[in-house]
């Protein structure tokens, strides 16, 4: 069986065809350059609306491209499938009908049986590819795993990054390997009943390898400000060809990866003032799409905001599936290492109270005002949310990953309290996530790490 997403942009094989497509509305002249040589240039037609595009007959897949805008420098497709030679280099086309998958008749699995693992790819194995990942996927079903969460994918500058540094959305890292690398990959953890679920990131693009404001400035909107810079344009003008874009990068995942279900990062962070804002429309257009799979969509949401994960009368998500708690993490954290800095500090007179709180009825956090926050109110009522809604952790690559030196709990927390919040998160009702190590209280450190260019 073969699968794959048709996209309104980039590159797209049909009709013995290659079809370049590019939103540049602040250009007057496009043009698609075929070949490593460059030599091969040919003028895009200006279609509407600032969508430049042209067919390329009998072109074949992993022939390099690039775009160049107004007689400058050639720059990548921002909706490349393939970046082989990093994202300032040249884009490959891809044809995602040349994976032949091995196990379609996998639907996913209800989310009250999720165990989540959390891994980075980069640093689960020794070779740090997306083959010896799933070489250990056996390994992580033995354990009682039955879903692994990947932190981002995206390609990022240079060969090493978290993946919160992403410029081309629908590019895997190839320094994980090659697009069909990623599919056997997927394959493997549903062989191994396995579902899968992909971080991803529509708050901002990382700092390094992101052409898009020569070009199509409108991607922005500089009357929001983000802890990145100015704001994604989902609510301006041309919002329509920005919005787009996400969506058609979510179903892609879902759709020609066979991804199990995405993870959105920082939706907090996410500035929107239209209706419906972008993360319902997006997760709304993913449920349609998702037919009679299992497909799930996580929230990472500091706002605590219960409506994304509200329910219908048969118990079924209308909107998200689960959040990240970090309420529970917090106040486990402070109970079992004393620890009372930073976000911490509102953790610091009650942690026994709140994690009760989280146990029974989600958040911690439903209204109440914050002291880290400048005494704002944080959060909406949960408690008639189920269980399920929420994902319970001691650990994330955030909550180790953020520290100055990357120590994980093992170093910092008593053998003894350790060991009992562990077997809480586990046999709570709500999903558990590990992350990578912490099943063997791994006490090597996490640290953030880049490989931005030298300037």
């Amino acid at each position: 069986m073969k699968y794959a997403h048709r996209m309104p942009f980039g590159a797209q094989i049909e009709d013995g065809a290659t079809r370049f497509r590019l939103w540049a509305p602040a250009a007057r002249d496009v043009a698609v350059v075929l070949g490593a040589g460059g030599q091969d240039v040919r003028p895009m037609a200006n279609v509407e609306d600032g969508w430049f595009e042209v067919r390329a007959p009998g072109l074949p897949a992993g022939a390099r491209y690039a775009f160049n805008v107004d007689g400058g420098s050639a720059v990548p497709d921002p909706a490349s499938r393939s970046n082989p030679d990093g994202v300032h280099a040249p884009s490959e086309v891809v044809d995602p009908w040349s994976y032949d998958w091995q196990h379609p008749s996998w639907s996913g699995r209800p989310w009250e049986e999720a165990v989540l693992y959390e891994l980075h790819i980069g640093t689960f194995t020794p070779a740090g590819t997306f083959a010896a990942a799933a070489e250990r996927f056996a390994d992580l079903a033995k354990l009682g795993v039955t879903a692994v969460e990947l932190m981002p994918v995206a390609a990022f500058p240079g060969s090493r990054n978290w993946g919160y540094d992403g410029v081309l959305p629908f590019a895997p890292a190839r320094s994980y390997g090659t697009a069909d690398d990623l599919k056997r990959m997927v394959d493997a953890a549903h062989a191994n009943r396995l579902m899968i679920v992909l971080d991803v990131v529509y708050n901002h693009f990382g700092p390094e390898g992101n052409y898009l404001h020569l070009y199509a400035p409108q991607f922005f909107n500089p009357r929001h400000l983000t802890p990145w810079g100015a704001a994604l344009n989902f609510d301006g003008d041309d919002r329509r060809s920005v919005r787009d874009f996400f969506i058609h990068n979510a179903l892609y995942w879902i759709d020609e990866y066979r991804f199990d279900g995405l993870r959105l990062d920082a939706v907090h962070a996410i500035a929107d003032d239209s209706r419906p804002d972008i993360v319902t429309e997006l997760i709304d257009t993913v449920r349609r799409r998702a037919g009679e799979r299992q497909v799930h969509i996580v929230l990472e949401n500091d706002r605590n905001e219960a409506r994304r994960l509200v329910r219908n009368a048969a118990g079924e998500p209308l909107h998200a599936t689960a959040q990240w708690n970090d309420d529970i993490h917090h106040a486990l954290h402070v109970l079992v290492t004393g620890e009372r800095d930073g976000y911490y500090v509102d953790y610091a007179e009650r942690p026994l109270c709140q994690l009760g709180r989280c146990l029974a009825e989600g958040f911690a956090y439903q209204g109440e005002p914050s002291l880290f926050r400048g005494n704002e109110a944080r959060g909406e009522r949960s408690a008639d949310l189920p269980a399920g809604a929420f994902i319970s952790f001691t650990q994330t690559h955030d909550q180790v990953g953020n520290r100055a030196f990357g120590e994980r709990l093992a170093l910092l927390a008593d053998p003894r309290a350790l060991r009992a919040a562990v077997a809480l998160v586990l046999l709570a009702p709500s999903p558990p996530m590990l992350f990578m190590g912490e099943e063997y209280a791994a006490r090597t450190p996490f640290l953030f790490f880049c490989d931005f260019g030298p300037e």
